[in-house]
Order: C-alpha cells, then structure tokens, then sequence
C-alpha cells in the first residue's frame, strides 16, 4: 500500500522546514566547487562520490535530509546512508528548492 501511495502522490508530504527546525543534519553532496558557489547555511558538504569513506561524520539516528543539485545525486546519498543503517534520511532534491521550503515557512 506505501508503494502505491507514493506512485499517485499520495503519501504525506515531509515538512522539511520542521525537519530542519528540529536540526536535522542538511547534507549537501554536490562537488566542493558547487557548494562554495552557493549552498544551504549551515549545511554539511560531503560530495556523493566521497560519502562512504566520510560515513564516521554522520550520526546514525540522526535526522539527515540530502540535497543536490536537482535530486539525483540525493537520492543515491539517501539510498547509500539508509543501506548502512541510518534510520532517518529524506531527500530533500535540489539544493535551491530545499533553501526556499526551508526558509519560506521560517520567515
């Protein structure tokens, strides 16, 4: 059934900005070139292709919302966190997008 919702939308929407209000962990895995051209305050940079060898950085039951550039890459960074036992991960898409969900609901 958690399937099917998810398909035709109609699973419930993650409020990343209470998320985020609660310090969740907002892991950013674009390139460092990327990220230093813009990114989220506060957020952690860890570029995908780095993300195993850098799992020791991360809490294991921490709320931990991925974003990138438009998606992809955050939900490879979610699929690998969750197959090595963190139990909280979201995929917050592209970076900007996650920024203006955050922020709208802060201000």
């Amino acid at each position: 059934m958690g399937l099917f919702r998810r398909i035709f939308g109609l699973a419930p929407k993650t409020d990343y900005a209470q998320l985020a209000a609660e310090g969740a962990v907002i892991l950013d895995v674009r390139t460092n070139a990327e990220f230093n051209s813009g990114h989220i305050k506060g957020s952690l940079n860890i570029p995908v292709q780095n993300l195993q060898a850098n799992l020791f950085k991360l809490k294991k039951d921490a709320i931990i919302i991925t974003c990138c550039a438009s998606g992809m890459r955050s939900a490879s960074a979610k699929n690998i966190l969750k197959s090595h036992g963190f139990s909280s991960v979201h995929n917050g898409g592209g970076w900007s997008s996650l920024k203006n969900k955050i922020e709208r609901t802060n201000n």
